[in-house]
């Protein structure tokens, strides 16, 4: 078993020196990883729990902890995809695993507040459908050489994508999410799944099934 643990990337914590100091402890001690996540707006009157009100970019974050360490895993649990290109993400995190010396785990979500949506510009009806072709995209990217893709969502002109990902053939991919379509869609196309941190860690193995088989082909 490895542990990881949320890096300080959000509220007074997330300062500098904290997370500088944070992560060499936390790789000093021998845990296995550091993870930082993603809020892009807070709704005025929302009762969101103040833990989200200000939150650091997880790849800026995920880069500068990647600097004073040199042997734990960096990932974020998640970035969600409609807020970005398939081609803009998989340079930042091509770019974070050459920083970290193939360090990452990139965990992607579809997003859930709809005034993250209007703030990003991101469409939210289909995200789902958009997943499979979004992932195919960074990976193209990653493969190196000339990539061209032409789907029925993205379009990338023929050109090349550098740096490459240290890790090959790309950092793992993890997918969130707890209905019984995302943990299907986790196992067809991820490395990994990403649960929620408000999960019935009595129920996880009941997901953890769901995804096996999806990734067996039997659903």
């Amino acid at each position: 078993m490895r542990i990881g643990f949320g890096a300080p990337v959000s509220g007074a914590w997330a300062t500098p020196q904290s997370l500088a100091r944070f992560a060499a402890q936390a790789e000093a001690a021998g845990y296995g990883s550091l993870w930082a996540f993603q809020r892009l707006l807070v709704p005025e009157g929302s009762a969101m729990e103040p833990v989200y009100h200000s939150v650091l970019d997880p790849m800026v974050a995920l880069g500068y902890a990647a600097a004073v360490t040199s042997r734990v895993r960096l990932g974020v649990a998640v970035i969600n995809m409609p807020y970005l290109s398939p081609a803009y993400l998989a340079k930042q995190a091509a770019s974070v695993d050459v920083l970290s010396g193939g360090r990452l785990d990139l965990g992607l979500g579809l997003g859930w507040m709809p005034e993250e949506f209007a703030a990003a510009d991101a469409v939210m009806p289909g995200r789902g459908a958009r997943t499979a072709e979004y992932i195919e995209v960074m990976r193209h990217l990653w493969a190196g050489g000339v990539a061209e893709f032409h789907g029925e969502h993205y379009t990338i002109p023929a050109g090349r994508a550098a740096p490459l990902p240290v890790q090959r053939p790309g950092p793992p991919v993890l997918l969130g999410g707890t209905v019984p379509r995302a943990l299907q869609r986790a196992g067809r196309l991820a490395d990994g799944w990403i649960t929620s941190s408000r999960a019935d860690l009595s129920r996880i193995a009941d997901g953890i099934e769901v995804i096996k088989a999806a990734a067996a082909g039997c659903c």
